[in-house]
């Protein structure tokens, strides 16, 4: 499983890759659990601060689940949920990473692979980019998690049009439905994406987690009448941070800040 995905750090950008290339990046069983372990890991570090998400190559990014494991992991309902358990806290793991995520998308980003790009932060998409979740052309249905994060970035009628039609979309029609936030041609999107991430990992990353913590209780409740003390809190501990007073001076002193994460 180490070179079915592949973790490289540098600089404070963590990359996973997805290194099945002649398969097109599909992932097994295993791949879902090596997948959470390394997000827990990363989780867990704290000079990271930006993970990347990518395929090797630049023919796919995943076609998503390793159709060779459905004898083993998914021949009757039983096998299906512990193979889902799998997935899903795969793609938890990835959506509680407290760093911005950052998938880099180039061809195919179909079935479990669109899903696990979902989970992301921002999906960045080469003009070669494919998606779609034809999950109906394999008599298989998508989870409840999944769908949550497939509706809430492109609304019940574009999730109703991918699921129920099975179609292939390109990256022009998934930015219009809000599926990536944006395309570029497929010889910069590297290029790109390193830019991005650079300039996000030089931010504070107080800033970042208390951002995403906040945006996800949003998401769960959108009244905000469920708010504990301590998100009640979050808008304003950073106040009272190290990097705060930093970003203060730094922007007095016309210099970039050296934020600590502290």
């Amino acid at each position: 499983m180490a070179d079915d995905i592949v973790l490289e750090r540098r600089d404070g950008i963590a990359t996973i890759t997805f290194n099945r290339p002649d398969q097109r990046n599909a992932i097994g069983y295993e791949g879902w659990l090596e997948l959470r372990r390394v997000a827990e890991e990363l989780a867990a570090e704290d000079g990271i601060r930006v993970v990347v998400l990518t395929g090797a190559g630049d023919d796919a990014f995943s076609a998503g689940a390793d159709i060779k494991d459905f004898d083993h992991y998914r021949a009757d309902s039983t096998q299906a949920r512990v193979y889902q358990a799998a997935f899903d806290a795969a793609t938890d793991a990835i959506e509680a990473l407290p760093v911005p995520t950052i998938c880099l998308i180039k061809g195919f980003c179909i079935g479990g692979g669109c899903e696990l790009a979902l989970a992301a932060d921002l999906r960045i998409a080469a003009d070669n980019g494919r998606f779609g979740i034809p999950a109906a052309r394999l008599g298989i249905v998508i989870g409840h998690r999944e769908m949550r994060r497939l509706v809430r970035l492109a609304g019940p009628g574009n999730a109703s049009y991918l699921l129920l039609s099975g179609r292939i979309i390109d990256a022009v029609e998934a930015l219009r439905m809000g599926l990536v936030n944006v395309v570029v041609p497929l010889a910069e999107s590297e290029g790109y994406v390193h830019k991005l991430a650079r300039e996000m990992a030089d931010l504070a990353p107080l800033s970042h987690r208390q951002h995403k913590q906040i945006l996800r209780k949003y998401l769960q409740d959108p009244s905000l009448e469920t708010l504990t003390p301590e998100e009640e809190s979050l808008p304003f501990v950073n106040f009272d941070s190290e990097d705060f007073h930093e970003g203060r001076r730094a922007f007095l002193e016309r210099r970039r800040p050296d934020f600590k994460g502290r």
